[in-house]
This record gives C-alpha cells, structure tokens and sequence, in this order.
C-alpha cells in the first residue's frame, strides 16, 4: 500500500499554523480541528517546521504560561521528515516507529499535500490485515 491510497481515503486536507502565530493561536487550531501537530508555514505550501501537543508541553515545562504569547517558531521542530505520496506504507511505520514521529508530512515538488499521522499507517495495516484474513477464510472454506 502507498501513502497515496491513505490521502485517497483520508483526504490532503492540512492545518497550517504561520510561523509568527502565538502558541495559543496553535493550541486553537489544534482544537477546533480535534488533531494533535500542525505544519508550520508561511504560506500553506512550504514547510518551515511542524508543532505538536508535544512541544508545547515539554516548552510549558520550561517557560511557564508566557509561552502561549511566544511564536510558533520558538517551540517547532525545523528538521521536518517529509514523505511522498508513491512512499510505501510499511517503509513509513518503520521510520514513525523508530524515530518516534506520529506526523510526516507528504510533499509534492516541495510543497505540502497532505499529512500522515501514526493512526492512519496503524489504520491502513489492519486493514491489510483483515484482508489478508478473510481471503484466506474464503480459501479455506473453499478447499476440498
């Protein structure tokens, strides 16, 4: 399976903070869309980072509750992995698990077109699983 088929079913929908939004401004947009990162770009085509749940708390920790004046900058990650819509499904958990990322998001000529999360590469596998279970069911049922 491709991350195409995943974009197909799920939809390339992204929510995009810009880079100057406050924290708070992050924390909104996470809400109202009930998700967990978001891209941060200054336009919605380019990636200058994504920011998370996460960052904001381990930077909570740090700087207290004058952290949701800050911008977004200040707390995302820049180093951004990214993927193709033609990657392999399987080669993607592989790399969420091992370098412990829960969002990758999928680019075209450099610009963003949708985003990946670890429940849709869990979904996607059970999926596969349930398959592959009940073609073999069927041919099963089906020997003499």
């Amino acid at each position: 399976m491709r991350i195409r088929d995943i974009l197909r079913r799920k939809g390339n929908a992204v929510a995009t903070v810009r880079p100057d939004a406050t924290v708070r401004e992050l924390l909104a947009t996470l809400a109202e869309h009930n998700i967990g990162a978001a891209v941060v770009s200054p336009d919605g085509e380019t990636i200058a980072g994504i920011a998370s749940e996460r960052d904001v708390v381990r930077h909570l920790h740090e700087h207290g509750a004058r952290l949701l004046d800050r911008p977004v900058s200040d707390i995302m990650t820049a180093e951004v992995r990214t993927c193709e819509p033609g990657a392999d499904v399987h080669d993607l958990r592989l790399t969420m698990t091992e370098h412990r990322i829960r969002h990758i998001p999928v680019v075209v000529d450099g610009r963003l077109a949708g985003l990946v999360s670890i429940g849709d590469v869990v979904k996607s596998a059970i999926g596969e699983l349930e398959s592959e279970r009940e073609h073999l069911v069927d041919y099963i049922q089906r020997a003499p």
